[in-house]
């Protein structure tokens, strides 16, 4: 199973180049077997731009999460702090194998109604 993530441009761009080894959610997917993340890079781009593997996903109270991922993190210590405020665990869900389609697919091509997910969507 796959799921759709509204990922901000720099972010998208940072997991398809390989440089941004972690995606970090404050919410993860309830279902088991997620094999597959489709990147839809928010506005201004409001394309779906790629996809990634799911190499597994680590759930720790923010302050560990950062010592885990912050090599490979791709966001600024300040960002990460920010995001997570308040929150008592964060999940990074593990980069792997990245593929940046060479066409980008509207939206509307991949869901119906094509309103992106505040979170994430199941997809098939």
């Amino acid at each position: 199973m796959k799921v759709l993530l509204s990922i901000k441009p720099e972010f998208a761009d940072s997991i398809l180049d390989g440089s941004k080894h972690f995606e970090f959610r404050k919410n993860i997917f309830k279902r088991d077997g997620i094999e597959k993340v489709v990147i839809y890079a928010t506005m201004p781009v409001g394309k779906v731009v790629g996809e990634f593997d799911v190499g597994g996903v680590i759930a720790l109270e923010p302050e560990e999460l950062w010592e885990e991922t912050k090599t490979h993190a791709g966001i600024s210590f300040s960002f990460f702090e920010s995001y997570f405020s308040g929150r008592d665990r964060g999940f990074a869900i593990k980069v792997k194998n990245p593929k940046r389609y060479e066409q980008p697919v509207a939206l509307d091509d991949l869901i119906p109604n094509g309103i992106a997910p505040q979170s994430y969507r199941y997809i098939n």
